[in-house]
């Protein structure tokens, strides 16, 4: 019996030192990251190449655009101007001044042109870390948040811009000459472009504010009233005007624009809800 001890005893103690051996993790062999993981230097050359390749369509769009310079400036950026009156005149003050002012516009027309590339940029940046569901809305969304970018820029110069010329033409002292600097005319009508872009991007950041849980049509319609009130408040501030035709005119658009958002909303949540089913 004691010999069966004996020589039972190391086999139980070797079958344990195994065990051990086994279930006990080395440092030596680190467990490999999951293969639809990105390492951070993986994330660093990846918007390294998605900026690369957004920096090389915009100098080419850029260099294209250039070529029309002389239509974008004189008819483009000054038209509005001299459409709205005869006594608003451009006056450079600087030596570079019109040299600035083309490559603005040649710019500005190029990330305007360039814009729906790199918005894709930027989504195909995101999308790896994305469900296969929310993958095919992005690619919706894409489209979706060129077309209120482009809608808010057509806004801000056939509707937004005549008005606020018009009014500063017609305002103030007839002994006054209305002498505009360049690079002021230039600063107004970029910021106004690009608030009214901005602006019309409504619809899209309610689907986006839906799509993750934190925007409920029922919210936006209990506090319908409230957003009208301040919507035409805006409409006030940044119009120039006093008018309250002309103010109603910049704010009816963004009254329109919130109202969108609600049947968007209550899109986005019944697709959600159908989802979670």
């Amino acid at each position: 019996m004691n010999q069966e001890i004996e020589t039972t005893a190391p086999a139980k103690f070797t079958e344990e030192q195994r065990n051990t051996v086994i279930t006990e993790p080395t440092a030596e062999t680190p467990e490999p990251p999951p293969d639809n993981e990105m390492s951070f230097i993986g994330h660093l050359d990846e918007i390294r190449s998605r900026l690369i390749k957004s920096v090389i369509v915009l100098l080419i769009v850029t260099i294209a655009c250039a070529s029309y310079a002389d239509f974008l400036v004189n008819e483009v950026l000054i038209g509005p101007l001299k459409r709205s009156s005869e006594s608003l005149v451009l006056q450079n003050l600087v030596p570079y001044g019109q040299v600035s002012l083309y490559f603005q516009v040649v710019f500005f027309t190029a990330f305007i042109i360039s814009f729906p590339f790199i918005a894709w940029q930027i989504w195909q940046f995101v999308a790896p870390a994305l469900h296969e569901h929310e993958r095919k809305a992005g690619r919706f969304s894409i489209l979706f948040i060129s077309l209120c970018f482009f809608s808010g820029i057509a806004f801000g110069y056939f509707v937004f811009l005549p008005v606020s010329l018009q009014f500063f033409a017609g305002f103030g002292s007839t002994l006054i000459k209305n002498n505009i600097a360049v690079q002021d005319y230039i600063s107004f009508f970029i910021g106004a472009l690009l608030t009214a872009g901005l602006v019309f991007e409504l619809p899209f950041i309610s689907y986006i504010l839906s799509k993750i849980g934190l925007l409920t049509p029922a919210f936006m319609r209990f506090y319908r009233k409230h957003a009208i009130v301040f919507l035409l408040i805006v409409a006030a501030i940044v119009t120039p005007s006093t008018d309250v035709v002309t103010q109603l005119i910049i704010g009816l658009p963004m009254i329109l624009l919130y109202e969108i958002s609600i049947h968007i909303s209550a899109y986005v949540n019944r697709k959600n809800a159908a989802l979670m089913k």
